[in-house]
């Protein structure tokens, strides 16, 4: 006889011949688990490595879909991790709840940092997300693809943990990442636009300017300045002469940040 139970009928011995849960002993090895909406459902417990290796190629800027295709998972459970939500997490799950340089003194690229930093001061932005995790944004136009490869390249080789993504927009192409710490690495960020504010380094911060000005300068120029060549004729006694030279051109509306340059 069979007992029936809410969602139909209910074996009294599972086939090991023993009744039980957490699972019985010889049934599958699924459990319940919570997915990105906050529901509960079952699924599969995907071992650690598995995890670590979607985290990698998130942290390179693999899209979901992809990672989820390359690593035969869903993709539910792809966000799942790069949220940080997986319970008992370990090697790179767990480093990813400590990832900032100035809130746990990890060592950062302070090269791709400058060099981050003039491209934020020129064509960024910082906005907060859901459960406090700030989006870093920078607008690169769609002529200079090279830009976008720098922007990304710089992005995770300062947070290496947080993956890179490209929103396209009307002539132009948004590349994002997401952490918790955006804000710590650029206290610059606050409401309204950079040129209506007060904008100033921190010591830390002109610290590395002074070590990388090159790195510092490149990020300013390829987010505000142009590059073109500047054609200068002479006319001495032998003919004429053409001279050909580069020329740099850097333009922002806020003071502060033409005084930094």
């Amino acid at each position: 006889m069979l007992e029936f139970g809410r969602q139909g009928p209910l074996k009294r011995v599972c086939p090991k011949g023993r009744a039980g849960s957490n699972p019985a002993p010889g049934t599958t090895e699924r459990i319940r688990h919570e997915n990105v909406r906050g529901r509960w459902d079952d699924g599969i417990m995907y071992p650690q490595a598995t995890v670590d290796s979607a985290l990698r190629l998130s942290a390179i800027g693999i899209l979901d879909k992809e990672n989820a295709r390359i690593c035969e998972v869903s993709v539910a459970a792809i966000r799942h991790w790069r949220a940080g939500r997986r319970r008992g997490a370990s090697g790179i799950a767990a480093a990813r709840k400590i990832t900032g340089p100035r809130c746990h003194a990890r060592s950062m690229n302070e090269s791709s940092y400058a060099c981050l930093l003039g491209l934020y001061l020129g064509d960024g932005h910082i906005t907060r997300g859901p459960r406090d995790v700030y989006v870093l944004a920078i607008a690169c136009s769609d002529d200079w693809p090279g830009l976008m490869a720098a922007a990304r390249q710089a992005m995770s080789a300062v947070m290496p943990t947080s993956s890179v993504s490209f929103a396209r927009q009307t002539g132009c192409t948004m590349v994002k990442s997401y952490s918790k710490h955006w804000t710590c690495l650029f206290p610059q960020h606050g409401p309204g636009r950079k040129h209506m504010r007060k904008i100033e380094l921190e010591q830390w911060q002109e610290a590395i300017v002074r070590k990388f000005p090159g790195e510092f300068a490149r990020g300013l120029f390829h987010s505000d300045g142009w590059r073109g060549t500047n054609r200068v004729r002479r006319r001495p006694a032998d003919g004429d002469h053409w001279y050909e030279y580069p020329r740099y051109i850097f333009g922002n509306e806020s003071a502060d940040i033409l005084g930094l340059w």
